[in-house]
C-alpha cells in the first residue's frame, strides 16, 4: 500500500488539527460512520506518535501514518489524503 497527501491536505491539518513540523497524525479504523470503501467502517484520525506504522509518508514536516493494526481496511489498495476545495475538508481516496 502507498500512501500519498497533498501539500494542500497538509495545509488544512496544520489549520483545522493546529498540528506542526514534528507532529504525527495517524488515521485509524472506525466501527460506523459514512465511508464508501468497507461497509461499516470508516477512518478516524487523531494526532499520536506511531506505535507500529505500516504506511505512512511525511508533508511538511508531519507525519502522517497507518498502523499495521488498520491495514487491513485499505484492501491492499493505495490511500491518498487529499483536500476538497468546495466543501473545504480533506477527502479519502483508495484505490491505485
Amino acid at each position: 500500500m502507498k500512501m500519498t497527501i497533498s501539500k494542500e491536505a497538509a495545509a488544512w491539518f496544520e489549520q483545522e488539527m493546529d498540528v506542526t513540523s514534528g507532529d504525527e497524525v495517524q488515521f485509524f479504523v472506525r466501527y460506523g460512520g459514512d465511508a464508501n470503501f468497507q461497509k461499516g467502517f470508516s477512518i478516524g484520525l487523531t494526532v499520536k506518535e506511531a506505535d507500529d506504522a505500516a504506511a505512512e509518508v511525511t508533508e511538511k514536516g508531519i507525519r502522517f501514518y497507518v498502523e499495521r493494526k488498520d491495514i487491513w481496511y485499505f484492501d491492499d489498495t493505495d490511500f491518498h489524503v487529499d483536500y476538497d476545495q468546495e466543501k473545504e475538508e480533506i477527502a479519502f481516496i483508495h484505490g491505485d
